[in-house]
This record gives structure tokens, C-alpha cells and sequence, in this order.
């Protein structure tokens, strides 16, 4: 583990040491002021760190956040990080380290920066009971609860957690959608009333007991959710009705073994099934018109990994190891018009992967103020289809990674690293997918090739006064084989918008983030921080040979937080604003763009008791529009004329949250 590391370097015993060396501890008092919860709380207040809850991909490699837990990370996939981290009280949590660049025995999987949350040691009883409600402006309540707890005993772990919850579409809402011909004149002026909720069951629990001499942990996961939209458009040429339906059921089950082989030796073995239960129906009704869109898919994972450590010395480190999964997902899709059946390409495809992947790390303090870490992972697959498009293929990528984090002053670090990365397919495009409100019905296309790009990424990070950090992050990357969007044609001349390879591109950004404490400028317990990421990509669209950004790609995105902590007063409030954002989707006959303004929170929480904390909340407080612009052309871009604009402006109101938190032990 981490702290082993930590304590066989006798020079990391002050913080100026600690920074050196590009690893900090902020032990448990540091947090106080701050008056946390949970180990998520604290990790929020950890200077110059961003949290990075994980990737939604198959696989644990490439899957985990830059959070570890005593050194390891979570055995669970579908459980998010954040959920985890929010379960852990804070007052079980000994310390935080923080590890930039990289460290002796640490795994950093392609992160630049992790945090280590290092739990205390002996027996203890915690648990937590919630009650909330959300008071949506239109008059929707949605209450939720939360029950947890854990205890340690013997060497032994015991968890649990039940949740109940309702949730809301803060992306629908009441408005206006007009539609405009090629000279801009309004063919249609309506009124659009849409919302959406939705409601969530969860339970979970984990067990971890001593077994041969090392640990055994088990975790179970069983999550349902169940999501209804409507949206009711009224204009002079009459109304439109579009009706959804999500049902969503999850489970998980997953085995972790550790055991120290001697002082420099560890093995961990990893054993992970998943599945997802997906039954989607949409109905669209205009006039005469009905169209009817179905689709079931049931996706099933089954991982098997196993990792060797190796530390010869303090300051270098080996990994090596394996990983296997097998994933699978059987897709149904069905689509009506006027209660006639109407035939889709890819709309009944079953998917089977077959995946191997070998890897070796190896991290090297060469100096105090000099890290080095490379890695070398292999991977295999082969993927096939049967259905309505029968195939096999079998890939393989080499994938290597080299990163060097150098201080060369204090309180300065600047990190580097070049590396390949290979995009895994997403099962989602192998099947036909609609979207009735504009009339559109997509392709599926399993003979896709995952996107492959070299990656550049040049960060310098200065850190001033007491907790002030500021980083500049500079990434490119070189990209072959890019997912997009393209036509495709079937045998009877119809014309249908799918996923594809259209080749090469580039992907450039640009990032900065922000930790400044605020009592210097006469705040006590103030903190501000923000992060901004400026993009750029360039694609060649297949439709009209053009240079274009790639499709669903945000130019800019920030975000930016105040908090204040009273702690004479049991208090902490703040502000929350993230940033809008700006997304387009070039398809061969249509080119639609979202656009969602600026959302704001502010909060406050009261402690009247170390135990009890109350939080009230105001969420979406500018009530922010969704806007989508349809743009429809006649036929494909490259030669048909501008057929109409279709814009639908979407205001959604506020949100009061009320929370009432209990905690035990």
C-alpha cells in the first residue's frame, strides 16, 4: 500500500518534503475548519484537486476515477465513485495524500494527478439515515431517503446502503419552438410543454474479512430506475404528442482478493459481473400520423483481472498483469408508421467481444525532484455479430504511455506524458436509435472500428501562499479512425444517418484551473475555485468533404465555485455555477445544435449538532433555457438546398432541495 511507500521515505516527514517530491498529506485536522461529512467533502477540499469520477467503459482498465481507498480502488464499476467516497464518513478518514506525476507503487492509469484516502485502523460502528425532498417550480415533489452503515470488527468491513429517489429532467420544460423555411420566414409558430422524471431504487453492500493471509472483499449492486417524457406541441396546423419510456434495471457482483507475498511482493485478483436490463419505447403522434419506436437491450459483462506488484526499492516499482472480459448485448429494435412495420438497417443485432489485455508498469523516483513512469498494455479482441448484420473481426493495439513529472523550484511541478489511446466501441451504435420529435430514425452499424489517437499532455502547476494552486494544461491529439456520423444506404435506396469511421483528425485544448483561498482578501474561510477547458477538433464531414469540429464536442466548458466555512457558527454556504455549453451533430441531411445556458446553485448548511446536518438548496437559481436547432436540408448537405430551421427554446424553473442528515457512531 501507499503508506508503506511513505514511510520508507524518511525526507517526506515535513510538507515542503512531501511537495518536493510531488506527494502532500493533508492529515485529518487540516479539514476540520470545513466541517465535512464525508471522505467525498474532504476530497473537494484537497488544493489543486479536480475529481474524476471514472469512464463509462467495459473493463476495469481505463474505467477507475483518481480516487483510491487505502491504496486500491473501488471493485465495483457501477457503483460511481462519488456515491463511494459519500458513504465513507469523514470522521473514519486518517488522511489524504495527494500524488502528482506519480509514485512508487501507485497505479496512476494514465492520471496525472490522484488522491489516496487512507482510512483509520480498529473497530467502529457508523451509520447514516437521510430524508429530502425536491420542490420543483411546477409544482412536482420528489422525495428521496438514504439508509447506511458500516461497521469494522476483527480485520473485518460490513456495508450497506438503500436508497429511494426521485429525479428530474432539467433539460425539458415549457417554451416555444418555431420553424422557419430557407428564406427564414415562420411556417410554424407553436408552444411546447415537455417534462420528464423519473424515480431510482438502489441497494448495495460489501463484506471484507482477513482469508490465507491476505483480504477478501465481495460487493453486490442492485439498482432500478424508471423514466417517463411527454412533451405536448400546439400550433395552428394542430398538435404534436411524443411520449418516452425508460425502465432500467442493473446488477453487479464482484470478488477482490489482496495478499502481500513478503515485504516487496502483492498479488490482487479481481472478479466482476454486470448486467443491464434496457427497455426503451417511444410514441409520436401528429395529426393521422403515428409513428411507434421500441428497443430492448440486455448487455452482460464478465471481467477477470489479475495484478502483480513488485517494489525492489523505495523509490521503484513494477506492475504487471492481465485482464479478460467477455460482453455481450442482445439489441431488438422495432419502429411503425400508421401501424405498419417499416425496416430498419442493424435493428436486431446481438454483439459478442472477447477481450484480452496483458500490461506492465513501472514508476521511478529518480531524484527528489524527478519521476518518471512508463507502461506498456496489449490488447486483443474479437468482436461478432449475428442478426440482421452477421461479421467478425479481431483487433489488436499496442498501447504505451510514458510520463515524467520534474520540480525543478519549489512549489512548482511540471508534468508530461505522451500516450496512445484506443476508444472502445460503443455497443449503443450498433443498433437503429430515434429521435420521433424531428422525424428521424437512425442507423446501426456494428462494422465500426475503434478510434485510435496518439496524445500529447504538457501540464505546469504553481502553487502559492498557504492551499493556492493554479494549473495550465496544454493537450493534442492525433486522431485515426474517428467515430462521426455518416450515410448509409439500403438495398431498396433509402438513405439513413449512422455511426462511422471517416477518418482522420486532430483534438486540441486548452485548460486551466483555480484553488485561491479568499483570506487574504479579507474572507475568512473563503475558497474559490474554477477550472475552464477551451477545445478544438478538426474532421473531414463525409458528407461534404469539408473541414468541420467533430460531432458532439464542446468548444469551451467551465465551471465555478465560492464556498464559505463558519465553523463558530455551524455553517457553510456557497455558490455554484457551471458553465454553458454548445454542442453540434453533423448528419448527412440535418445538422442539429444544443445549446444549455449557465446553471447556478447556491446552498447553505446548518450543523446544529456534530450529528445532524440540514442543507437547503436552490438549484438551476438563473432558471436557464435548453435551446435545440434543428437545421433540415432536402437531401444530403453537400448538394441539397436549407429545407427549414426548427428552433424549440425551453425554459426550466427552479428547484428547492431540502435535505435532513442523521449520523450514528
Amino acid at each position: 500500500m501507499f503508506e508503506l511507500y511513505l514511510a520508507a521515505q524518511a525526507a517526506a516527514t515535513t510538507a515542503q518534503a512531501a511537495q518536493t517530491q510531488g506527494v502532500i498529506v493533508y492529515e485529518r485536522a487540516f479539514f476540520d475548519a470545513y466541517q465535512p461529512n464525508s471522505a467525498f467533502d474532504l476530497i473537494a477540499r484537497v488544493p489543486g484537486f479536480s475529481f474524476d469520477g471514472g469512464a463509462d467503459v467495459r473493463g476495469l482498465d481505463g474505467a477507475a476515477g483518481n480516487v483510491l481507498i487505502d491504496g486500491q480502488r473501488p471493485s465495483s464499476k457501477s457503483d460511481r465513485l462519488q456515491d463511494v467516497l459519500g458513504r465513507l464518513p469523514a470522521s473514519q478518514v486518517a488522511r489524504v495524500e495527494l500524488i502528482r506525476g506519480g509514485a512508487p507503487g501507485i497505479d496512476m492509469q494514465g492520471k496525472t494527478v490522484v488522491a489516496n484516502v487512507v482510512l483509520k485502523t480498529g473497530t467502529s460502528m457508523k451509520g447514516l439515515a437521510a430524508v429530502s425532498n425536491k420542490a420543483v417550480y411546477d409544482g412536482r415533489n420528489l422525495p428521496g431517503a438514504r439508509l447506511e452503515g458500516s461497521a469494522r470488527f476483527d480485520g473485518k468491513t460490513l456495508e450497506g446502503t438503500l436508497v429511494y429517489g426521485g429525479f428530474v429532467d432539467d433539460g425539458a420544460g415549457d417554451g416555444t419552438r418555431v420553424r422557419r423555411d430557407a428564406s427564414g420566414v415562420p411556417v410554424r409558430v407553436g408552444e411546447v410543454d415537455a417534462d420528464g422524471d423519473g424515480v431510482q431504487n438502489l441497494a448495495s453492500g460489501s463484506y471484507e474479512t482477513p482469508l490465507y493471509g491476505g483480504k477478501l472483499r465481495i460487493n453486490g449492486r442492485y439498482n432500478s430506475e424508471r423514466f417517463s417524457f411527454k412533451q405536448v406541441d400546439k400550433s395552428a396546423a394542430g398538435t404534436d404528442i411524443e411520449k418516452n419510456f425508460n425502465d432500467e434495471y442493473e446488477r453487479e457482483i464482484g470478488l477482490r482478493y489482496t495478499r502481500d507475498l513478503g515485504p516487496r511482493n502483492s498479488l490482487e485478483a479481481v472478479f466482476l459481473h454486470q448486467e443491464e436490463d434496457e427497455q426503451f419505447d417511444a410514441d409520436f403522434r401528429s395529426g393521422g400520423f403515428v409513428a411507434e419506436f421500441g428497443q430492448h437491450s440486455l448487455t452482460k459483462e464478465d471481467i477477470v483481472r489479475g495484478v502483480w506488484k513488485f517494489r525492489p526499492t523505495a523509490t521503484l516499482s513494477f506492475e504487471g498483469g492481465a485482464e479478460t472480459a467477455i460482453n455481450t448485448l442482445e439489441g431488438k429494435t422495432a419502429y411503425a408508421e400508421n401501424g405498419l412495420a417499416v425496416a430498419l438497417p442493424s435493428a436486431n443485432v446481438d454483439v459478442e467481444e472477447k477481450r484480452a489485455q496483458a500490461f506492465v508498469t513501472g514508476t521511478w523516483r529518480a531524484t527528489p525532484k524527478l519521476t518518471a513512469e512508463a507502461g506498456l498494455r496489449l490488447e486483443k479482441s474479437t468482436i461478432s455479430s449475428t442478426g440482421d448484420v452477421a461479421l467478425e473481426k479481431d483487433l489488436k493495439f499496442l498501447k504505451p504511455r510514458l510520463s515524467i513529472s520534474w520540480a525543478p523550484i519549489a512549489q512548482t511541478q511540471i508534468r508530461a506524458s505522451i500516450e496512445r489511446k484506443v476508444s472502445q466501441l460503443d455497443f449503443g451504435d450498433f443498433v437503429a436509435d430515434s429521435a420521433l420529435t424531428t422525424g428521424q430514425v437512425r442507423a446501426g452499424n456494428p462494422d465500426l472500428d475503434p478510434e485510435q489517437s496518439w496524445n500529447g499532455e504538457l501540464t505546469l502547476e504553481r502553487r502559492f501562499w498557504k492551499d493556492g494552486v493554479a494549473t495550465l494544461t496544454l493537450r493534442h491529439a492525433e486522431l485515426t479512425d474517428v467515430i462521426d456520423r455518416a450515410p448509409i444506404f439500403t438495398a431498396s435506396g433509402d438513405v439513413y444517418d449512422s455511426p462511422a469511421n471517416i477518418g482522420d483528425g486532430t483534438d486540441d485544448s486548452v485548460s486551466v484551473t483555480l484553488n485561491l483561498p479568499l483570506e487574504k482578501f479579507g474572507v475568512k474561510g473563503g475558497l474559490l475555485k474554477g477550472e475552464g477547458t477551451w477545445t478544438r477538433s478538426e474532421v473531414t464531414d463525409p458528407t461534404t468533404g469539408k473541414a468541420r469540429r467533430k460531432s458532439g464536442q464542446h468548444p469551451i466548458d467551465w465551471e465555478l465555485a465560492f464556498s464559505q466555512d463558519l465553523p463558530a457558527k455551524g455553517v457553510k454556504w456557497g455558490l455554484e455555477a457551471y458553465g454553458a455549453w454548445r454542442e453540434t451533430y453533423y448528419r448527412f441531411s440535418e445538422v442539429e445544435t444544443y445549446k444549455l445556458r449557465t446553471f447556478v446553485i447556491t446552498y447553505v448548511e446548518y450543523k446544529p449538532r456534530p450529528d445532524i446536518t440540514l442543507r437547503a438548496e436552490i438549484d438551476n437559481l438563473t432558471a436557464r433555457n435548453f435551446v435545440r436547432i434543428n437545421q433540415g436540408y432536402s437531401g444530403p448537405r453537400t448538394t441539397a438546398p436549407l429545407a427549414y430551421t426548427d428552433t424549440q427554446n425551453l425554459e426550466f424553473g427552479r428547484i428547492f432541495f431540502l435535505r435532513v442528515r442523521k449520523t450514528f457512531g
